[in-house]
């Protein structure tokens, strides 16, 4: 059976009302749920930012559902520091967390003040920091010089089960590079085409565990109503995938999508008022070869969402 989850969005969502989606979602019939790792929101109209470390502690802590985020260490957060958020969260809830490592994006990033290097450079000290990090939830004692450095390292809480660690992936190119050391595959939808190409790419290296897809969509009562909610808040996620790694600013994003219209942002975005045509999309994600399905309603308001797909789109995705 496909596990549906659903995405907390922090850029748009006060950790206070997440955590009230969250708990929305369970009682509706989601199997898990997933947030997002901003200190930056892609838009000054999405408004918010909260740190998800801390938002993960309670939201696992008032529900039953499993979490997961996506997560870029060697900048913001030293490795060490990201291990040690795994093991405390995989000690605490056995079983109910995993984590995707990234490359990062230069819109969460810079804030450390160091420059922004390219991607093969980004891959590399990626690389670094997941050995760290596994070294470390093994309970092995770390020192290791490179791109990231630890001197003495050690967790002293362990989990009892490592939590799995993910590589998300929007291109084949990076599926293929990570799938060596990576327990699963995370990316977003796209056309059926292109994503049976990136787990394609995952699989052909031996890639393990399950793919999960983060599908973006806005629903609401009527057409013009969900273009106006997915134009407003998601035009700035229309870019390419270099577009979105080193784009600075909140500012800049909102620069750069002032033109965009509801053709790009459906490119991006599964918009529609009819819930049988985004059963069906999202039953095609499915089948190009999702494991899990965390859907994403990209508009501020989630209770009308939340309560519609789990009555009738959940059930018919089963």
């Amino acid at each position: 059976m496909t596990v549906i989850g659903l995405h907390v969005s922090h850029e748009q969502l006060h950790p206070v009302e997440g955590l009230r989606v969250a708990r929305l979602a369970q009682d509706a019939g989601f199997d898990a749920a997933m947030c997002s790792d901003h200190i930056a929101p892609w838009s000054v109209r999405q408004g918010q930012s909260s740190l998800a470390w801390s938002w993960l502690g309670a939201a696992l802590a008032v529900t039953g559902l499993s979490f997961g985020t996506v997560c870029a260490p060697g900048w913001r957060y030293h490795p060490v520091v990201v291990a040690q958020a795994i093991a405390t969260l995989g000690a605490m809830f056995p079983g109910r967390f995993w984590v995707a490592l990234g490359s990062g994006e230069n819109l969460n990033e810079h804030v450390t003040g160091e420059p922004w290097p390219p991607k093969a450079e980004r891959d590399r000290r990626l690389e670094e920091c997941v050995q760290v990090i596994r070294a470390l939830l093994l309970g092995q004692d770390v020192d290791h010089t490179g791109l990231v450095v630890a001197r003495q390292a050690r967790l002293w809480t362990l989990p009892d089960v490592v939590p799995p660690l993910l590589c998300p992936a929007l291109t084949p190119a990076t599926a293929r590079r990570h799938a060596a050391w990576a327990d699963g595959l995370i990316t977003v939808n796209q056309p059926v085409a292109d994503l049976r190409r990136i787990i394609e790419a995952y699989r052909g290296e031996a890639g393990a565990g399950e793919v999960i897809v983060q599908a973006h969509l806005s629903w609401a009562p009527t057409t013009a109503e969900a273009e106006a909610v997915a134009l407003d808040q998601w035009r700035t996620n229309t870019g390419s995938p270099e577009v979105a790694a080193n784009t600075p600013t909140t500012r800049a994003f909102d620069e750069l999508s002032r033109d965009v219209g509801i053709d790009e942002v459906r490119r991006a975005v599964l918009v529609s008022a009819d819930l049988g045509e985004l059963t069906a999309r999202l039953a095609a994600l499915r089948d190009a070869g999702a494991d899990r399905l965390y859907l994403h309603h990209v508009g501020r308001r989630q209770d009308a969402f939340v309560e519609a797909f789990g009555e009738r789109v959940l059930p018919a995705l089963r």
